[in-house]
């Protein structure tokens, strides 16, 4: 869960071109029949890729912290990797940078040295070649981000932490169908051929279009306690949040928690919680739920939380997995039951 500034959309435009091409010139070659274990401590049972020669459907590991994880391999080296539609451009832990040789930009290169994310600035580092199940990237840039914050809760419930983050950037171009219910990643390994994933069921779910920001972040519209409203689409959220100040203006009476959200560049902030009455997306109406409250200043950014309507939060992992959220990048659809 982490939102550039505005400033380096040339980087997330150029990142987006090079997965395009790198996924048209590698994919045909590698698109064979392959199977991918999940060995994570977590998981009771291996799991295994599914491979057409379109489309891969890679299995996904959920942590206690609600993510989803998707075994990759950076430089030869097995890597586990957060599935986040909220991040724009994929990254890697600081901490992981030397472990996995990932290289700085080239002098000549016509991506920056660094960007900025939520106020601070975190470097490009470039991995020579990333994995994931058949498609491979090659000379893949990726933001080193300090994932502090998810690493200590991983130590505090014993499993494994993260190595990085698959984002907006990878998805588009290989237009990905992130199931959150049935834990798949569906990527299309050769886009330049119109399909779908066969056998792939969309009945019973309602269609809800995607807006796409020019910073790569996905809105859908809807309304809380019947005000219209845009929520952010945020699979790095552990749940759906709202904004503080939004929350306020509509006078919803909220209660202390014990809990705590974090996000890249930002300081860790108390959660507090709201009982919404009924919260819509698209035409999806859901009744009594119960949502996070939190400072969304940091984070969402151009006068988005002012806007008519206002962005008045993050539609995030626990909601999405409810009621069967399905992201199609391709096509820009959220679907939900």
């Amino acid at each position: 869960m982490f939102t550039p500034r505005k400033e380096p959309c040339s980087l997330r435009r150029a990142m987006i071109s090079n997965h395009q091409s790198s996924v048209r010139k590698c994919c045909s070659v590698f698109c064979a029949v392959v199977a991918l274990a999940i060995e994570l401590a977590v998981a009771p049972r291996s799991a295994y890729a599914r491979v057409t020669t379109q489309f891969e459907a890679l299995p996904l590991v959920r942590s206690r912290q609600n993510h989803l994880l998707v075994r990759a391999f950076i430089n030869g080296k097995a890597a586990w990797l957060t599935v986040d539609s909220g991040a724009p451009v994929s990254a890697i832990a600081s901490n992981r940078r030397e472990y996995f040789r990932l290289k700085p930009t080239a002098a000549d290169s016509n991506l920056p040295a660094r960007v900025q994310i939520n106020g601070g600035f975190n470097n490009v580092a470039i991995a020579r070649e990333l994995r994931i199940g058949a498609l491979i990237l090659v000379d893949e840039p990726m933001v080193t981000v300090d994932l502090g914050g998810s690493s200590r809760a991983a130590r505090l419930v014993h499993e494994q932490e993260i190595d990085g983050i698959i984002g907006a950037d990878i998805l588009f171009p290989t237009q990905a169908v992130l199931d959150c219910e049935r834990q798949l990643l569906i990527l299309n390994t050769d886009p330049s051929v119109l399909g779908r994933f066969p056998g792939f069921d969309r009945r019973g779910l309602r269609a809800v279009p995607i807006q796409v920001s020019d910073g790569y972040n996905l809105y859908v519209t809807g309304s809380v306690n019947g005000k219209p409203a845009k929520l952010m689409v945020d699979t790095g959220s552990f749940t759906t949040l709202l904004h503080r100040s939004f929350v306020r203006r509509m006078r919803i009476a909220t209660r202390e928690t014990p809990y705590s959200s974090s996000a890249v560049n930002l300081k860790e902030r108390g959660v507090r919680v709201a009982h919404i009455r009924k919260l819509s997306v698209g035409s999806v109406d859901i009744f009594g739920k119960d949502v996070g409250v939190i400072d969304l200043e940091g984070l969402i950014h151009d006068g988005l939380l002012e806007g008519s309507p206002p962005v008045a939060g993050l539609l995030g992992a626990e909601t999405l997995r409810r009621h069967h959220g399905i992201i199609d990048f391709g096509t820009r659809t959220l679907y939900l039951r």
